[in-house]
């Protein structure tokens, strides 16, 4: 399966997702950016879109949530032991209260993977942060990234757009 996404202006992308009716596209935004995301195993239908492998999948994503994208920048010889590390992990994330899907994205190009969860409100994914679960898998990393990080992961966040017609 491969998830596509691209980013563009609020009323172009609902342009395009009402152009193509029978793709579950998926708006969403941020207060910089909104952005189109779809699953499938077809070629991309956006002319300058991002496509990712999606290697790890759990949950549905639903019409409404807060989406949490973790860009992680991966050297090349890293990028099995960042996949092994993700298949061998716990899956806690999917016990908290609010999740509601999660995606673990290879990029087709480039060496940036993508760690895609939803929750249903922020104050989900912030409980998620809070936890002893959270700390646990995230521990050690605190203090020194991972060797096969290529630079410093950093966060992007979107609320599902919600159409109010």
């Amino acid at each position: 399966m491969i998830a596509h996404m691209t980013n563009g202006t609020a009323d172009f992308l609902k342009k395009l997702a009402d152009k193509y009716p029978n793709k579950q596209i998926w708006l969403m935004h941020s207060d910089t950016s909104s952005l189109a995301y779809y699953e499938d195993n077809k070629k991309s239908i956006f002319v300058s879109g991002r496509d990712y492998d999606i290697l790890l999948k759990n949950g549905e994503i639903q019409e409404e949530g807060y989406v949490v994208m973790n860009n992680i920048p991966v050297t090349e010889e890293g990028q099995p032991v960042f996949e092994d590390r993700f298949r061998k992990r716990k899956h806690d994330v999917e016990n908290m209260p609010g999740f509601q899907a999660f995606r673990l994205l290879k990029p087709k190009k480039g060496n940036t993977y993508i760690v895609f969860t939803q929750w249903q409100r922020v104050k989900d994914y912030e409980n998620w942060k809070n936890s002893d679960q959270f700390k646990q898998s995230h521990k050690n990393q605190s203090a020194k990234p991972p060797a096969y990080f290529a630079e410093r992961p950093f966060l992007s966040t979107y609320q599902m757009f919600v159409d109010e017609e």
